[in-house]
């Protein structure tokens, strides 16, 4: 995914461009407890968080989001860590838009077509 964007220096535009290299997804992936009432209000706290930040649900306990950079990777690894449920594992990977093109994908015993990246970044 590569989008051309204009940058103004004083009164030149100049073209810069998004690289797919640049571009990262996020995945979260955890193990939390469930066997007690208040683990499962945990749990669910956190999804919810994890939604709240962007994150879409890709599986009951993994989440995706896009970011842009190392740096927005960061800021969002730090908003996870403030706030994880006291019990249970976290862990959060990175791997570029690229990389994200070559999942491999099997559903219901077939192999599924490759996910498409967005076109564009949608902005809250």
């Amino acid at each position: 995914m590569t989008t051309l964007h204009t940058e103004k220096r004083g009164e030149r535009t100049k073209p810069s461009y998004m690289s797919a290299y640049r571009m990262m997804w996020m995945l979260v992936t955890f193990d939390l407890p469930v066997d007690t009432k208040r683990h499962r209000a945990d749990a669910t706290k956190f999804r919810q968080f994890l939604l709240d930040q962007g994150f879409e649900m890709s599986q009951l306990s993994n989440y995706l989001r896009l970011v842009n950079g190392q740096e927005q990777f960061e800021t969002y690894t730090r908003r996870i860590g403030s706030n994880l449920p006291e019990r249970g594992d976290v862990f959060i990977f990175q791997f570029t838009d690229r990389q994200y093109e070559n999942i491999v994908r099997f559903s219901d015993q077939s192999r599924r077509a490759r996910k498409k990246n967005p076109e564009q970044i949608a902005l809250f």
